[in-house]
């Protein structure tokens, strides 16, 4: 498939990307159900970066395996750009790796707090900060896994210093091409500053579809 072509491609240059600035990475994924962690994995001396992986799909599991603050997911629920940045902090403290990237969202079948299908956080947490991105996907659910994965690597190669000539041709699938930079200046209430692009998602309580 066309997608999980690119997606080779753009963990190849990842890995390449962390292998050269001697970095590792952890990953912490929701709605795409380790399939992050299989990209980064599936090139050859990933074994130099790659330090683990935790697939928290429950929302309670966000907190009591990634330190994402309980006061948070009571307020938003576990898809919301904030709980994407925690995730991706949470990642890089507790596997101890100097990138941390996460996913968090809503594949479907079927809306969840209010949510439509295909709304979707990504994020990645280095020492200059955390990165998120906001996105509205289409496509059934494999193939909103796929593109969240897709625009996950795209971000990570973003945050590493380059360019992401690849990921042009995904943004029709995105509400705006910002790649923003945060610093979240309130991390239990979820504030975010900055330009991230998207919508910040409503209050609510979590769904086991919002994943």
């Amino acid at each position: 498939m066309a997608g999980e072509g690119r997606i080779r491609v753009l963990s190849e240059k990842a890995v390449g990307l962390l292998i050269a600035r001697a970095e590792t990475i952890a990953v912490a994924e929701s709605l795409t159900g380790g399939l992050l962690a299989a990209a980064l994995t599936s090139v050859p001396g990933a074994s130099a970066v790659f330090r683990g992986g935790v697939v928290a799909y429950a929302t309670d599991l966000k907190a009591a395996l990634l330190g994402v603050p309980s006061a948070l997911l009571d307020r938003h629920g576990p898809v919301h750009p904030a709980v994407a940045a925690a995730m991706a902090e949470g990642s890089r403290a507790r596997m101890d790796a100097a990138v941390g990237a996460a996913t968090t969202g809503v594949a479907g079948p079927e809306p969840a707090d209010g949510q439509p299908v295909g709304t979707v956080h990504i994020a990645v947490s280095s020492s200059g900060g955390t990165a998120t991105r906001a996105l509205s996907l289409t496509g059934d659910r494999h193939e909103i896994r796929l593109s969240t994965v897709e625009q996950a690597l795209g971000l990570l190669i973003g945050v590493l210093g380059e360019e992401e000539p690849m990921i042009t041709a995904l943004r029709q699938w995105t509400r705006g091409d910002a790649l923003s930079r945060t610093v979240r200046e309130d991390r239990y209430g979820g504030g975010v500053s900055g330009s991230a692009s998207g919508r910040e998602c409503g209050d609510g309580p979590a769904s086991p579809l919002a994943r």
